[in-house]
C-alpha cells in the first residue's frame, strides 16, 4: 500500500527546503507504519546505514544523517501544523 501523498510530499519538502538529496523508495520491509497508514495519515523518511546495513545487529548510522533524517522530520511536521491551522 502507498503512504499517504500529503505526508510523502511534506517530507519531501521538507527535504528540498533543507537541501537535503533525496528520493522515493519501495521498502519490502513490514514497517509499523505500513499498519498505521490503514487508521492515520502517514510518510516514513529513511536514512542511509553505514554500509548499507539495515535491519541487522551490526546496523549503525552516522550522527550527521540522523541529524539530517530528524531535521527533515521536524519540518514535515512543523510545515503541515501550518497548513492545518
Amino acid at each position: 500500500p502507498a503512504f499517504d501523498e500529503g505526508c510523502v510530499k511534506a517530507v519531501r519538502d521538507a527535504a528540498e527546503e533543507l537541501g537535503y538529496s533525496h528520493m522515493d523508495i519501495v521498502s519490502g520491509a513490514g514497517h509499523d507504519a505500513c499498519w498505521i497508514n490503514d487508521v492515520a495519515p502517514t510518510a516514513m523518511i529513511m536514512c542511509p546505514c553505514v554500509d548499507g546495513l539495515s535491519h541487522n545487529e551490526a546496523e549503525d548510522i552516522s550522527k550527521e544523517w540522523a541529524q539530517a533524517g530528524t531535521d527533515v522530520l521536524l519540518h514535515a511536521v512543523l510545515n503541515t501544523a501550518e497548513i492545518a491551522e
